[in-house]
């Protein structure tokens, strides 16, 4: 069957290949577009896993909602580069997985990228991130999720760019005030709601911090155990979310501004794009050094 420019075209714009794989493709496959598509998906499969070795910890934060709001989805996925982070392949495909968490089916990365990408279609999430991976020559997964539902309050986000997500319910309360929070949460990262919540291991730690910092001043015990409390007092402070400063008004506190508008935080998620994601750092110098002594 002769391979004509329309047919390498169609594969092209179906597989965003490129045009000399294409040709090769159909070539193979007798002009069979079908079995290229196949094919390619085999060879992108490869490709992806010659790739996957790759630290992967730019991208994108995505949140989708549902038409009532009653419930939201965000996610993280993962590319090696900020340039592909902005690709509008690699968004579209961010958003589309988004949508994907939001229509539910699946309670973990995994089960996740089993499932399709689109209703009604067959490519999975993990076929068409191959796909993607072969196309844009990068690394990238999709990280995590969350699906958050509304127990009693309403939901409100926000998001930083591209790289931090927000979503929170807030029970009380109007819109601007759950953007505020939202923004607030965005920035300063709480690690917990309240102090009832704060990890007894964090405090432990910080608690050995601060006693070892204090007991320098050389002053009597009972002066430093009222320094460790007033220290461990001021680290909760900062590191809760009902007892920071308001970003807006550092004059009151998060606990202050609800009540002042009879309202309550029943819970928030926040995602920042590769936190927790050691980047290997390149030296190149050393490389060549390296290289120079082989």
């Amino acid at each position: 069957m002769a391979i004509t420019a329309s047919l390498v075209k169609e594969l092209r714009e179906r597989t965003g290949a490129g045009m000399m794989e294409c040709k090769k493709a159909l070539v193979e496959t007798n002009g069979d577009i079908d079995a290229a598509i196949e094919q390619m998906r085999k060879s992108g499969q490869a490709k992806a896993a010659k790739k996957a070795g790759r630290i992967a910890a730019e991208g994108v934060i995505v949140i989708s909602f549902s038409e009532d709001c009653g419930q939201a989805a965000m996610v993280e996925v993962n590319c090696e580069t900020d340039f592909v982070a902005k690709d509008d392949n690699f968004t579209s495909f961010a958003k589309a997985v988004a949508e994907r968490v939001l229509a539910g089916g699946a309670d973990d990365v995994a089960g996740l990228m089993e499932l399709p990408l689109h209703e009604g279609e067959d490519t999975t999430v993990n076929q068409a991130r191959e796909a993607l991976v072969s196309k844009l020559g990068e690394n990238m997964n999709v990280r995590r999720f969350s699906r958050i539902h509304a127990s009693s309050g309403k939901l409100s986000s926000y998001q930083h760019g591209s790289r931090i997500g927000v979503v929170l319910e807030l029970d009380g309360g109007d819109e601007a005030l759950g953007k505020d929070l939202a923004m607030h949460i965005a920035a300063t990262n709480p690690i917990c709601l309240s102090a009832e919540q704060m990890p007894q291991d964090l405090l432990d730690k910080e608690r050995d911090i601060v006693t070892a910092q204090a007991k320098e001043s050389g002053k009597p015990d009972e002066i430093v155990a009222k320094m460790v409390d007033g220290r461990m007092r001021k680290y909760l402070a900062e590191n809760t979310l009902l007892g920071q400063a308001f970003v807006k008004d550092p004059d009151t506190t998060v606990d202050k501004l609800l009540k002042s508008n009879a309202s309550s935080i029943i819970q928030y998620t926040r995602f920042e794009v590769g936190e927790g994601i050691e980047k290997k750092q390149e030296n190149f110098a050393e490389e060549v050094l390296a290289q120079a002594k082989m």
